[in-house]
């Protein structure tokens, strides 16, 4: 089972940045959640000269 913190980390994440409802948010699967947190955290990343990426795996 996947842990409730790291599942409300990911969705205040998106939440945000993008501005997406709960509802939204939850309604993904984990790896669609995923997937937003890293695409995002790239964005931010490259908007930042920051190569580090919050959620990279």
């Amino acid at each position: 089972m996947y842990p409730a913190e790291k599942i409300y980390e990911e969705a205040a994440f998106i939440a945000y940045y993008m501005h997406w409802s709960h509802d939204d948010i939850m309604s993904m699967s984990h790896v669609d959640r995923l997937r937003w947190c890293k695409e995002i955290s790239k964005i931010n990343g490259q908007l930042n000269n920051d190569p580090e990426n919050a959620f990279e795996v």
